[in-house]
């Protein structure tokens, strides 16, 4: 069994309010969680209004497997034009 792990930090320069930072963090959760069948979260920075940081894991037979669905999640995300990724920490156990 082979873990994929990755925490991303984001930034959104265009909310103004808790309100608006969650509309799009719980968005990006409910998209990733269906297309792409991992368990995704955030976990730290949850009372900024401009930055989020987002855990995910998947579980895969390879590593090859795992590194590439959390790079294609990434490669979405740096897509989405509601936010800039700032950080990116990805492990494959």
């Amino acid at each position: 069994m082979i873990i994929g792990t990755m925490i991303v930090e984001i930034s959104m320069g265009d909310t103004f309010s808790l309100k608006d930072k969650r509309q799009i963090v719980k968005s990006i959760i409910e998209r990733f969680k269906n297309r792409y069948n991992i368990s995704i979260a955030e976990v730290n920075r949850q009372d900024d209004i401009m930055r989020a940081v987002i855990g995910m894991a998947c579980v895969s037979t390879t590593g090859e497997h795992a590194g590439r669905q959390l790079d294609q999640v990434l490669s979405f995300m740096e897509n989405d034009g509601r936010f800039t990724v700032e950080n990116v920490v990805k492990e494959i156990w």
